[in-house]
């Protein structure tokens, strides 16, 4: 009779168990719904043209700007801004990564970071005449805070999700991101192109789009926050101080070089996310100044790739559970080299091609970023989450300079944007290469974890 009651009372506590792990992991879902409208709304349609065309009312008959006294090309702000952002963010990733693990407190770390985030992008609402200093001073918060909140973000993958698991629930994730993105951008959008039906100016619209990006995002992310829980930690915790988190990121890098199969896949991922970003982030530029299409048509193909990145997400995830997500990720490589082939040879002024040709980098988007989340979160040592998080986000964020280095180099050799276009394939290609060399099943094992059935 005892033994039956036992094994009652320990079916009805894994049942708890599973059902808390699920609570949890419907919450950290909702941090990818919160946050992502500020990279779709702010970062990609409405933040750089409004920023870029109040430094250029404020600026000189040169053309030029002056923060702090520094000439600064009016056109070249924003960009100047996204790049403070970028150091910013790599010289607090590591110190916050390492603070969090050592005292297993993610969760009041990461609400200090999105709420930092969430306010200076609902500050946003106020860049109007000529505070073009202020739009970039919001914008290096913003986009800072955002890159720190993703380290521990995706630091608690690991905690929440077993190995069996993981594909499917960091792919929802992303799914969860895209589809919160894309439903805010067509209300933004509605706003933006009817503005004057609502009695605002386009400036007024503009700034509400802005300031509604952070207010979304302070909100939702009071969900995660409600769910998720930080785990106790065994040892001393921090001292608290920015030096211990510096040396805490060498002991990382030392770390990760005794694991050198974690350190080649990261590798790999440095390589071939740095043609994604840079594919996203010049296909506006690319769309406009070679072939000739409008705003509209833009507007319309950015809301297309979210749409469509929803579903390759979780389709791509399921493809996981079949082929295995290595398996997975080299295919979406491949069709990463597909699209830009097709893009070369894309004609000029026909946005119907232009919509399929999103259609695809929708498609592989989402899964190719989800995936290689999941399998890096295999790679990890239990403990050490937060750390190699923060070198993850470094490599995605941190280090996506190189990709739009090569596509400006080559504009500025050949003066065509299709050459340039076309010279991201070696990112794709490389990668391929670094990826398929990754024994991941290793990997896994070397880092002290369970190993998937499929990988």
């Amino acid at each position: 009779m005892s033994a039956e009651i036992s094994e009652i009372t320990s079916r009805a506590e894994q049942a708890v168990s599973r059902a808390d792990r699920k609570r949890e992991q419907r919450g950290w879902y909702f941090y990818d719904f919160a946050c992502s409208v500020y990279s779709t709304s702010v970062l990609t349609v409405f933040l750089g043209p409004y920023l870029t065309s109040i430094a250029k009312s404020a600026a000189d008959p040169d053309g030029f700007v002056r923060p702090l006294g520094i000439p600064v090309r009016a056109g070249s702000l924003f960009a100047y801004a996204v790049s403070a952002s970028v150091i910013l963010a790599v010289v607090l990733m590591p110190i916050v990564g390492a603070a969090a693990d050592r005292r297993g407190r993610k969760k009041p770390l990461l609400a200090a970071a999105a709420y930092t985030g969430a306010a200076a992008t609902a500050g946003m609402f106020f860049l109007d005449g000529h505070r073009y200093l202020l739009g970039a001073v919001l914008l290096i918060v913003a986009n800072a805070s955002l890159s720190v909140s993703m380290v521990l973000y995706n630091a608690y993958l690991p905690q929440i999700a077993g190995p069996e698991e993981r594909d499917r629930v960091s792919s929802r994730g992303w799914a969860f991101g895209y589809t919160s993105g894309a439903g805010v951008l067509v209300l933004n959008l509605i706003l933006y192109s009817g503005h004057d039906s609502f009695g605002v100016s386009e400036s007024t619209a503009v700034r509400i789009c802005l300031a509604s990006a952070g207010i979304w995002w302070g909100a939702f992310t009071l969900v995660p926050l409600r769910r998720l829980r930080d785990r106790a930690v065994a040892g001393p915790a921090a001292d608290g101080k920015v030096g211990a988190g510096w040396r805490q990121l060498i002991a990382t890098l030392r770390d990760m070089r005794a694991r050198p199969l974690t350190l080649a896949f990261l590798a790999a991922y440095l390589i071939y996310n740095d043609g994604v970003q840079t594919v996203i982030s010049q296909a506006s530029i690319y769309g406009s100044e070679e072939l000739g299409l409008d705003q509209n048509t833009l507007i319309v193909a950015v809301l297309l790739v979210q749409v469509l990145a929803v579903a390759g997400a979780l389709g791509m995830g399921r493809l996981a559970q079949t082929y295995g997500a290595k398996r997975t990720v080299l295919g979406s490589l491949a069709v990463w080299t597909v699209i830009l082939g097709v893009g070369f040879f894309l004609p000029a002024r026909h946005p119907v091609l232009f919509f399929v040709l999103a259609g695809a980098i929708g498609t592989v988007l989402g899964g190719s970023q989800a995936l290689s989340r999941s399998l890096f979160s295999h790679m990890v040592p239990s403990g050490k989450e937060a750390e190699y998080f923060s070198a993850y986000e470094m490599s995605d964020r941190g280090l996506s300079w190189l990709g739009p280095l090569v596509f400006g180099l080559a504009y500025q050799l050949t003066g065509s944007y299709r050459d340039a276009i076309i010279s991201l394939v070696v990112f794709f290609a490389a990668g391929f290469v670094l990826l398929a060399r990754v024994p991941v099943r290793a990997a896994v094992a070397a880092a002290g974890n369970p190993v998937p059935a499929r990988i």
